[in-house]
């Protein structure tokens, strides 16, 4: 009779140099990752958007001279005419028309020195024609809700206390402005967080913003490297403390 039981499995035996190859590979694909995540994190905001926070800080607080230096890096990094000009009409609304408009006369001086060197910057598209036909309210109520990532319900104590608040912002800032397509509205955060973290003890306000900076996109680490551009633009206690805000915002969403 015979036997039943299986027969022992045929072993392979791995030479030593598959084995060899085997491991280095193992070894180069776990350095190939963990350099990837580096690099990712070193390289966390492009050129471009490093020029971003650095225009938008510097309008802000109103440092024309540091100003056009940023703003000449920023058409070298490949930030568009219309760019670099909406960013500068975005803070606005939150540092007020006078740095709006020594930000946009700071710009056309810019424009026109480089133009006299024979440098000719790419303007970029403009923004595209509205033609929504609902009213600027319900637009701007719907931009808003993208931003914060859920339908709003009620309204604050004071946009009760001052309906018209509530207005301004829903029909002109969430409408007229966030609407225009020449920047994202992941972009816009940024501008936004950069004159925020700027202009010092908004710590409420940038909170907010970090969230919705958040629901946009933008990664931790991006936002860590945006809090040591701050220390750099507007001085080492704004970049610690839009640091320190970034830290509990990360915390409560752990």
């Amino acid at each position: 009779m015979k036997s039943l039981r299986p027969k022992p499995m045929m072993r392979i035996k791995k030479s030593p140099k598959i084995t060899n190859i085997l491991l280095l590979t193992v070894l180069i694909m776990g350095f190939q990752s963990n350099a990837q995540e580096t690099r990712s994190k070193d390289d966390a905001l492009s050129d471009q958007e490093k020029s971003i926070v650095k225009i938008a800080s510097h309008t802000a607080q109103g440092n024309l001279i540091q100003l056009k230096d940023v703003l000449n890096e920023g058409l070298n990094h490949k930030l568009t005419v219309n760019e670099a000009k909406e960013v500068l009409v975005h803070l606005y609304a939150y540092a007020g028309f006078p740095r709006s408009i020594r930000g946009l006369q700071t710009l056309l001086e810019v424009l026109e020195e480089r133009a006299a060197k024979g440098i000719q910057d790419d303007w970029g598209p403009e923004a595209t024609p509205i033609d929504d036909s609902r009213t600027k309210y319900e637009r701007g109520k719907t931009i808003l809700e993208e931003l914060v990532g859920r339908p709003l319900e009620g309204k604050p104590e004071y946009q009760k206390f001052s309906p018209e608040m509530d207005r301004f912002l829903k029909e002109h800032l969430f409408a007229d402005v966030f609407e225009r397509d020449v920047l994202s509205y992941k972009q816009r955060e940024l501008v936004t967080i950069s004159v925020i973290a700027s202009l010092g003890t908004l710590e409420p306000m940038l909170r907010s913003h970090y969230n919705l900076s958040l629901n946009v996109g933008w990664q931790p680490w991006q936002l860590k490297k945006f809090t040591q551009i701050i220390g750099m633009t507007a001085g080492e206690e704004k970049g610690n403390s839009a640091d320190s805000v970034l830290s509990q915002v990360l915390e409560k969403q752990e």
